[in-house]
């Protein structure tokens, strides 16, 4: 099964605060996530998470709930819906606006739909204004100035 996995697939891993700030970050594996989530969980959190074995580490720093969706999407307090809702909003953005997400960028396609989480109780005026603001503020991004040459 291995050899017809592609090289370039990729997980985005997800960790929201309950009501407050959402955070994504795109790895090759879901095992090379628990630095980064050591890293930007308090150590005092509970985590909940699915019954993936890439997991299973983060049991050594916090208290991990874990849940199979096989069998329930909620079991003695244990649920993924927090991040289940954002991965939702993320395919929902590839079917309709994004049309297509490409590897290349998921990141910041995954960043954008993090901000959206974060922001979508804020008036549209108050984000239109926030991200022009934030755009005129920016220097010209290295990663997309000229994506539209072919390099041919």
């Amino acid at each position: 099964m291995k050899e017809n996995k592609a090289d370039k697939r990729r997980c985005v891993v997800v960790v929201r605060e309950r009501e407050g700030n959402t955070t994504s970050m795109v790895f090759r594996t879901e095992t090379e996530a628990n630095a980064w989530i050591k890293r930007q969980v308090d150590p005092a959190t509970v985590i909940h998470a699915d019954e993936a074995p890439s997991w299973n580490p983060l049991h050594a720093r916090f208290d991990v709930r874990r849940i199979d969706h096989g069998a329930a999407h909620s079991w003695n307090g244990a649920c993924t819906n927090q991040a289940e809702s954002f991965f939702s909003r993320l395919r929902r953005a590839e079917q309709g606006h994004n049309d297509w997400i490409s590897g290349l960028y998921l990141l910041r396609y995954a960043q954008e739909a993090s901000w959206r989480e974060n922001h979508r109780r804020r008036s549209n005026g108050w984000q239109v204004k926030r991200v022009a603001g934030n755009a005129l503020a920016s220097k010209p991004s290295v990663d997309f100035t000229g994506y539209w040459q072919c390099s041919a």
